[in-house]
């Protein structure tokens, strides 16, 4: 069947994920397989207002799933915001001759793809931050990295804190959302877990649980914190050290949980949603979100998507709740 695209422009948008090289491979690849023309689109939105391209085949990525970070960089645009600052990017991909796009990003890049979309541009997105925090899809590319990355760095830390017999205060990344320190904290054994979905009470959800671990006999003490809880790790420390008198330390991992090779499972899923998301538009469809349910790789409409709420897994509170004993 003959595609219905012949050239397709695929671009990074957002914070960075581990994994978003593998699903510009995947674009690529499942589109030269189509007979599909791709070109990158450098720097996001910001490349695309201005021109910022590069023509991608079979060999150019070659060896990029492996790598973390994103070839085809990533930035903001204020500028894609505005009236005329859309009008140039559909200029551009007038001018390239672009039958579609594929943004791999977040929450932002999708409502930027309906912007173009609703200016007669077919697009594709594809879920990609590691946040975790996409309604529509279970799972995103770059979470299981970012997890692992944080939980190496825990690991490393709570052997200094038994040494020293003291209380870490971890701030894991997240932005509003706190599925990355819940996973952490599960894997970690962490003794407070604290995310900004659930109201905080200092007395019931810190301090409780560190004097029951220390009451069975715990000498040091792990509390992740998500960094979009009020006041983050270091008021958090500062509060735990008020009321129980520990010799308490913040670490902020920060940006570190964005780098690194991606895992497995973070190549594998991107993969998937990169081919899905070019026979997406090998059959006419466009306005769609690529998304993972489960284990399947299913699409909604990007205006869908956007609606779409999604909280803490409540079986993960669950554990969690087991665990910490709040």
């Amino acid at each position: 069947m003959k595609p219905a695209v012949k050239r397709i422009g695929v671009f990074t948008s957002g914070g960075d994920a581990p994994g978003m090289n593998a699903a510009v491979r995947a674009v690529v690849r499942t589109a030269l397989h189509h007979g599909i023309e791709c070109i990158g689109i450098r720097r996001g939105y910001h490349g695309l207002i201005s021109g910022d391209f590069v023509k991608l085949d079979f060999e150019s990525v070659s060896d990029t799933s492996r790598r973390g970070g994103t070839m085809l960089y990533s930035a903001r645009s204020k500028e894609f915001m505005t009236e005329d600052g859309l009008d140039k990017a559909v200029a551009t991909c007038k001018m390239l001759g672009l039958d579609a796009l594929v943004g791999i990003g977040g929450d932002g890049t999708f409502r930027g793809l309906l912007t173009l979309a609703n200016k007669g541009i077919s697009v594709i997105g594809i879920p990609g931050t590691i946040d975790n925090d996409i309604a529509c899809s279970t799972y995103t590319i770059g979470y299981d990295t970012a997890s692992n990355t944080a939980l190496e760095s825990i690991d490393r830390l709570r052997d200094t804190m038994k040494s020293h017999e003291r209380c870490s205060v971890v701030e894991v990344m997240g932005h509003r959302a706190g599925h990355l320190a819940m996973s952490v904290g599960i894997s970690c054994g962490a003794t407070v877990v604290l995310t900004p979905e659930n109201e905080l009470d200092y007395d019931r959800d810190v301090v409780e649980p560190i004097r029951r671990a220390r009451l069975a006999g715990r000498t040091h003490f792990m509390v992740i914190v998500a960094e979009g809880v009020p006041g983050g790790a270091y008021d958090v420390a500062q509060k735990i050290k008020e009321a129980l008198a520990l010799d308490t330390r913040v670490t902020i991992l920060g940006h570190v949980q964005r780098g690194g090779s991606p895992t497995a499972r973070d190549r594998m899923v991107a993969t998937y949603m990169g081919h899905a998301a070019v026979h997406l538009l090998a059959e006419g469809k466009t306005c769609r979100v690529v998304a993972m349910k489960g284990d399947d790789v299913v699409d909604y409409d990007i205006t869908e998507a956007l609606n779409m709420t999604k909280g803490l897994e409540k079986y993960g509170l669950e554990v969690l709740s087991d665990m910490t004993g709040i």
